[in-house]
């Protein structure tokens, strides 16, 4: 590749990005004190996502299903937590360049960050990540993704089912049960060869709804899926769960039977969300369900990077972890397409619909469907909580709600709002740039952490 000129502004990147490059190395190191930041200093991200309030229950079955044992699974949600946050600082720094970002290793201690252009290496390792020049831009990709929704969504997808955008080899991914399929919603999109490639799967995917009946909650006296996370709109209180589970209107009832709430929002297909308002005999917890009735306390909703740790709890199955394998894929279940779903390693099975994927102690979404079970092992897709939350104005349920102090007033930064990398607020007379996506709390104000806002 010839050598072209450095650009002033990666110039101006680097030389600030070197100035903390010992400090974040250690962050990625894996190394146990990788969260601790000095008395008096701004918090490190792993302290703003409370990943010391990961349980025994989560942690044991990080250990379970991922292999590891119980200071791997702590250093692995530290690790993956100061990912996240460089990963964002690069994203904003590289600009149009940025080709995506993710974790590897049994600790996740090592963050990738890849780039089109050869220019931002130094600029990236500064930030103590690995570096890959790849062909395609994030942006390329996921606009060539845009338009193989869009052509989707005019055919039966029933033999091509799954698809999404894949950081690690820098392509868009179409999993087939028949390959011709495809090929031929490939070529109906538009989208040059160099950009996709093909994968064989054996199952099509569907979703956990249950009709069996069971525990959990019950839609109109019948059907039975999983709570999501709990939620409130204002003062009404509920929960947030799967699309596919019940229609607005329908009623719900408790594990117990006492009856419970009515779905205020449904949307499925195209997406797979929905919530639920409960009548006063129901309160909203900052808690999810764990192994043998612990609770996961839930304290923010920053999404977790590719090959981070996450988790699922649901009515069937209980708990179940495994890693985030894409954001954004859109996926083929028989009764339509849903898109902007995340694809895990997780496994999951009928009843499970709507429970909670947690990574840490940060809500991540609520279950769509898969293929496999937990016996012989599959894959799921989640319903990412922060859109939902945006979709319907409503507020995660969290530690500590209402107990911090505000931050200082002013600006157009505001509690409950979900953020997207890229957004940019003001406050207390400053700019501030969104680093990870969330939704905002009282103690979160943009000064107070760095892990989500840089200043600009």
């Amino acid at each position: 590749m010839p050598h072209r000129p450095t650009r002033p502004g990666v110039r101006a990147a680097g030389a600030a990005l070197a100035a903390t490059a010992a400090l974040l190395v250690a962050g990625l190191s894996g190394s146990a004190s990788a969260g601790t930041a000095p008395a008096g200093s701004a918090p490190t991200a792993a302290e703003t996502l409370r990943t010391d309030a990961a349980p025994p229950a989560l942690l044991r079955a990080m250990q379970r299903d991922l292999g590891l044992d119980r200071q791997q699974a702590e250093r692995r949600l530290v690790n993956e937590a100061e990912a996240g946050a460089t990963a964002g600082r690069l994203r904003a720094a590289l600009g149009g360049d940025f080709a995506g970002a993710w974790v590897r290793g049994a600790e996740s201690g090592t963050l990738t960050v890849a780039t089109t252009d050869a220019d931002d290496v130094a600029v990236i390792e500064a930030r103590g990540a690995e570096a890959k020049v790849v062909r395609h831009s994030l942006a390329d990709l996921d606009a060539a993704k845009a338009r193989l929704d869009r052509a989707a969504a005019d055919r039966n997808t029933a033999d091509a089912p799954v698809w999404y955008v894949d950081t690690p080899t820098n392509a868009l991914v179409v999993e087939a049960v028949r390959p011709a399929a495809a090929r031929s919603l490939l070529a109906a999109a538009g989208i040059e060869r160099s950009l996709a490639r093909v994968e064989t799967r054996t199952e099509r995917p569907r979703t956990y709804y249950d009709l069996r009946g069971g525990e959990a909650y019950y839609i109109n006296n019948s059907g039975r899926c999983s709570i999501g996370f709990p939620v409130t709109k204002g003062t009404q209180q509920g929960f947030a769960t799967a699309g596919h589970c019940g229609r607005a209107g329908a009623s719900t009832s408790g594990a117990n039977r006492v009856a419970q709430g009515t779905f205020q929002g449904s949307v499925f297909p195209g997406r797979d969300m929905a919530w639920v308002a409960t009548n006063s005999s129901w309160t909203a917890t900052p808690y999810v369900n764990g192994a043998g009735g612990q609770s996961v306390q839930v304290t923010g909703s920053t999404q977790a990077p590719v090959g981070a740790s996450v988790c699922r709890s649901g009515s069937t199955t209980g708990w179940h972890c495994g890693t985030v394998q894409q954001h954004g894929t859109s996926v083929t279940y028989p009764e339509g397409t849903i898109s902007g779903v995340t694809r895990t390693t997780v496994c999951a099975e009928p009843g499970d619909s709507g429970g909670s994927y947690i990574s840490g102690s940060q809500a991540q979404g609520v279950t769509s469907g898969g293929s496999g079970n937990c016996r012989s092992g599959g894959e799921t897709f989640f319903q990412p909580i922060n859109p939902l939350l945006q979709n319907y104005g409503l507020t995660l349920k969290t530690t500590g709600d209402g107990g911090e102090e505000p931050g200082e007033p002013g600006g157009t930064w505001a509690a409950g709002t979900v953020y997207q990398p890229g957004d940019t607020v003001t406050h207390g007379g400053a700019t501030y740039r969104c680093l990870q996506g969330h939704q905002a709390r009282q103690g979160w104000e943009p000064p107070n952490v760095p892990a989500l806002w840089q200043r600009v």
